[in-house]
């Protein structure tokens, strides 16, 4: 039988009083495509909502700089911000230039305000606090005068201050709304909502995304940590190691990635032994459509 995402934290633990944790290792994680350009990421990405969003002190940020330098470490790129998410956008900039991660992340952030010049001054200060001359992925922060924004982009990308441009939320209710953006304009990423216990974007969202090119990053994939606490005590299911998952989170979030339109998963965390057992999601078997009806089954019982 697996572990359960406790009893590998013990086991870890343990194993980081001599040093640090083991990292994933010499087996690579999975890569999946931008569709728009064939551009390879890793399947397994890093959220900053409410974890990066700390002070200057040594103490708070230790743990995080610990996050960041695991997470590169096992094969990690991808890292998602906003200028919502209170400090999250210094701090991760200021930590990436302590490690020296320059040219080594897919730094993507979000606009979330009204009106082109409040825009581009808001762009312009993530820029500065992420220590980036060019960014990979701009967002659209919740659609938020979108239009708007969306004509800024695509000028920066065509300049070359931008890599790729998308659109994000993380409701079910606005799928709607970004399945009308995705019918009517060309961007290159949509985030939104995606779990086992949030399953509403693979109805039509999803499908849509896979037709038009559009790369998924899935955001909230423990529906705000909801699923592991629900889960946390009951034991793994033994067939959980046909698909190489010691832990509740590594089956979870296969069970995204096992849906062909995701690109990236982007679990948030502040613990680096957290960032050590999402990477190993990203390692080994995917689930097939039948493995995955018994994950969501085992997931959402009772």
């Amino acid at each position: 039988m697996g572990l359960t995402r406790r009893a590998l934290f013990r086991m870890l633990a343990a194993a980081g009083a001599g040093g640090s944790p083991p990292a994933v290792g010499a087996q690579a994680i999975a890569r999946r495509p931008i569709p728009s350009s064939g551009e390879p990421i890793p399947v397994v990405g890093l959220g900053t909502w409410r974890t990066f969003d700390v002070g200057g002190a040594a103490a708070e940020r230790a743990p995080l700089r610990e996050v960041l330098r695991r997470f590169v470490a096992d094969g990690g790129s991808v890292i998602d911000s906003s200028p919502m998410y209170g400090a999250a956008e210094s701090v991760v900039g200021d930590l990436a230039a302590g490690l020296g991660l320059a040219g080594r992340l897919f730094l993507a952030t979000k606009v979330w305000t009204t009106g082109r010049e409040a825009g581009v001054s808001q762009m312009e200060e993530s820029f500065r606090r992420l220590r980036a001359a060019r960014l990979d992925l701009m967002q659209v922060h919740n659609l938020v005068d979108w239009r708007t924004h969306l004509r800024t982009l695509r000028t920066w990308k065509e300049s070359g201050r931008i890599r790729y441009l998308g659109v994000t939320h993380y409701t079910a209710s606005a799928h709607d709304d970004l399945e009308r953006v995705l019918r009517a304009e060309p961007v290159d990423f949509v985030q939104v909502n995606y779990s086992v216990g949030e399953r509403h974007a693979e109805r039509r969202l999803l499908p849509l995304a896979r037709d038009r090119g559009v790369a998924v990053l899935a955001n909230r994939p423990f529906a705000e940590g909801g699923l592991l606490q629900r889960l946390g005590s009951r034991p793994l299911p033994a067939w959980a190691v046909e698909i190489q998952c010691e832990t509740w989170a590594q089956l979870l979030l296969k069970w995204i990635l096992g849906h062909p339109a995701v690109t990236c998963v982007i679990p948030a965390t502040r613990r680096p032994e957290h960032v050590a057992d999402n990477m190993r999601a990203g390692l080994g078997t995917l689930p097939d459509e039948t493995m995955r009806a018994r994950i969501a089954a085992a997931a959402t019982a009772g």
